[in-house]
């Protein structure tokens, strides 16, 4: 299976679906036909349902749905999206869209994020059909378009228009299977069951123009908004300690003292150092971050701007509410309350996935077939996946797939949206193992 893994990971990344984030852009329908290619007259099978979406032209969303044995057994939808991010060629060892291998790796944009994992749900999916003996609730396996920029052209669009194309009672998406340490047999290996929610906003900003040559006495609004990213970036929201973080904790193995104050709000902060290079991780998962990216003020040389704005990136921890992020951004902004106009409502809440359900407890039986003394580091996302949308229909949704030691944690986050992208042979081997048998293992088809 793992051969079939490969090859279609190899044509997917070569179909170069990359989403710039405009609607002419993805060109996702590449992949929609290679996949279809793929199954064949596998999708002509009674017991299959076929869907192509298409919101917009070339944003397309292939929808498979295998019929259960057991209609009232709980439905599991393997959920895949299909366009990459951007790259930069000069950036690149090896061609981002080569699908070549090189070392026992393949190389290109999306090889971990995500199309390892969706050629394996693909491979699956088809093995399902193929099967003499079905899977015992329905099946549903979903490529989906415009991941990359929020999913208004896929899982977004389609749980707004088609909610039922996607309805299941169980979710597998992206980034699970990972191992923290993998020089420890007894290693932490991540489990997701949720993600941070979202709430952009803008600072729109006033200052006093006047002629440049003649700065005295003017308010450049451009030494406002520098002013207002510095206070952002030196007055970091609270930490919160949620229910996962203590379990994360634990699976990194940590002297007592640090794992013990890294629990603690109180003394969160001063010990994340600690955590080397998953510092940065920790911090997101257990802050509000407020990241202001994009600063624009001044047209012409001459002229002491008066107006500028601050685009913020501000992701929110499952619990956090609107009212959070409007208090914090009111304390630390106070200073420049007479000169700032905050913009934006969009918010999309943090949210998770119950634990100790049954496929969760499957995936834990899967990974200790694999890693017998590994222990589960649950955490949730510190970005936004498709995975919201689901759990928003009432779904369980986990972050699966099976890594080898050839890519901790930390690597594996570096290779994420970055010059080189590559997946060893063997993750593909493990991730495409271990979803047969967490999907059909109930049916005997793990192998």
């Amino acid at each position: 299976m793992s051969d079939e893994t490969t090859s279609l990971l190899q044509a997917l990344i070569r179909n170069a679906a990359v989403n710039h984030g405009t609607p002419d852009s993805g060109n996702e329908i590449l992949n929609v036909r290679t996949l279809e290619a793929y199954f064949g007259e596998a999708l002509e099978s009674p017991r299959v349902t076929t869907d192509v979406v298409e919101p917009h032209p070339g944003r397309a969303s292939l929808i498979v749905r295998v019929a259960g044995r057991d209609a009232s057994a709980r439905s599991i939808l393997l959920l895949g999206h299909i366009d990459v991010v951007p790259v930069e060629k000069a950036g690149w060892m090896h061609g981002p869209f080569s699908g070549e291998i090189v070392d026992g790796e393949v190389w290109g944009r999306g090889a971990v994020d995500m199309l390892t994992l969706t050629a394996a749900m693909a491979v699956i999916t088809k093995r399902a059909i193929e099967s003499e003996q079905p899977p015992l609730g329905d099946l549903i396996f979903a490529a989906v378009a415009d991941e990359e920029a929020g999913g208004d052209f896929g899982t977004g669009w389609i749980v707004e228009h088609h909610p039922e194309l996607l309805r299941a009672d169980d979710v597998l998406t992206e980034q699970g299977g990972v191992l923290l340490d993998p020089s420890r047999a007894d290693s932490g290996i991540t489990i997701g069951i949720g993600e941070k929610g979202r709430a952009p906003r803008r600072i729109h900003v006033t200052g006093v123009p006047a002629h440049a040559a003649v700065p005295w006495g003017s308010r450049s609004a451009a030494e406002a908004a520098s002013e207002i990213v510095l206070a952002l970036l030196r007055n970091p929201a609270p930490p919160m300690v949620l229910p996962y973080w203590p379990e994360f904790v634990s699976a990194l193995h940590l002297d007592s003292d640090t794992a013990e104050a890294l629990v603690d709000p109180e003394r969160l902060d001063a010990v994340l150092p600690e955590l080397g290079s998953l510092a940065g991780l920790g911090h997101a998962l257990t802050h509000m971050t407020v990241s202001p990216n994009v600063v624009r003020a001044g047209e012409k040389l001459n002229v002491i701007p008066g107006e500028a704005t601050v685009d913020l990136d501000i992701r929110v921890l499952p619990g956090q509410t609107e009212a959070d992020v409007d208090a914090w951004l009111r304390q630390v902004l106070e200073p420049w309350q007479d000169v700032i106009r905050i913009s934006g409502s969009e918010f999309t809440p943090g949210n998770t996935s119950p634990t100790g359900t049954e496929l969760y407890n499957r995936i834990l039986e899967v990974f200790a077939r694999h890693y017998p003394d590994a222990i589960p580091a649950v955490g949730i996302g510190p970005g936004g996946s498709d995975g919201r949308f689901l759990r928003a229909l009432g779904a369980n949704v986990y972050g699966f797939g099976l890594i080898s030691k050839r890519l901790p944690l930390v690597e594996f986050r570096n290779r994420l949206h970055a010059h080189n992208e590559r997946i060893d042979l063997e993750s593909i081997d493990l991730t495409t193992r271990a979803l047969a048998e967490v999907v059909l293992g109930d049916a005997g088809h793990a192998r």
